[in-house]
């Protein structure tokens, strides 16, 4: 509405959910692409390879995907090349930041694990993993990776770090993790584990401490490209941008049920402080 687009008087606008889900995102991939939109705005990065398997015309801005390069969307940040571009979330070096803010927060941290859907994340073993594990040498801690699929992995997963002391873990930013929150926090405040994410929500929910891209800022970016397209723009001539906000949160009453005290540094740091 900033950019004069309103909807039921100069635009229409077609929404679908595929919570997690790829059989519904490719499902609704094809249902869009039936529809001959003027441009797609595409969440995560399952979303944006099912639209992409659909379509090599309709234009499409992605938001919220990690490896635009290495998913095959772009050939480069700068030029896109083809019909799609958009907003990442993610540079490979937060992986060390995440590293560093579980370690400053849990310091008899000796262990870091990392949680992921492989199906819902799948660069990460290509674009997060190795800085996730050159972090952890350099910290002196060893590193793992664990995937996931279900409900029972997840708490196979994480039951097994709460027998071990200095065992925390790392919810990657995938929208399995997201999707499954509830879960991963429940058994993480079980298993007195502590965890950090990407997403705010979780921590507003009862994770420990997130930090990560500014989400709303990256939507509101993606507007300007979706304006853009519809007065003529080509996706080619758009370059992928990066975040440029981001975010911390971290929720003082989960610290004090694990027993952590939270460092000033963080404490100083955070934009937002639950208690």
């Amino acid at each position: 509405s900033e950019f004069g687009w309103i909807e039921g008087r100069n635009l229409g606008v077609e929404i679908r959910w595929a919570p997690g889900r790829i059989d519904l995102m490719r499902t609704f991939a094809k249902e869009l692409v039936s529809l001959h939109p003027d441009v797609i705005l595409a969440d995560s990065t399952p979303v944006t390879a099912a639209l992409k398997h659909e379509t090599t015309s309709i234009p499409i801005v992605f938001a919220a995907v990690a490896d635009p390069v290495g998913s095959g969307f772009v050939e480069s940040l700068p030029r896109p090349g083809g019909n799609i571009t958009g907003f990442s979330s993610l540079e490979t070096s937060m992986a060390g930041k995440w590293l560093e803010l579980l370690t400053e927060i849990a310091p008899s941290t000796k262990r870091a694990v990392m949680i992921f859907n492989p199906d819902t994340a799948p660069y990460t073993k290509s674009y997060v993993l190795p800085s996730f594990e050159a972090a952890a040498r350099l910290r002196k801690i060893d590193s793992i990776a664990a995937s996931v699929h279900s409900d029972a992995e997840i708490e196979r997963v994480i039951t097994a770090l709460g027998r071990e002391a200095g065992d925390s873990l790392l919810g990657l930013p995938d929208n399995f993790v997201e999707i499954h929150r509830a879960l991963i926090i429940s058994l993480a405040a079980r298993s007195k584990v502590p965890t950090v994410y990407q997403t705010p929500v979780i921590a507003r929910d009862g994770g420990l401490l997130s930090y990560g891209a500014n989400f709303a800022d990256i939507f509101h970016r993606s507007a300007r490209y979706v304006d853009s397209i519809l007065r003529g723009a080509k996706p080619s001539d758009l370059p992928v941008q990066l975040p440029t906000k981001y975010l911390m949160v971290i929720n003082l009453k989960t610290a004090t049920a694990l027993g952590l005290t939270v460092p000033p540094s963080i404490l100083l740091s955070a934009d937002e402080v639950i208690e």
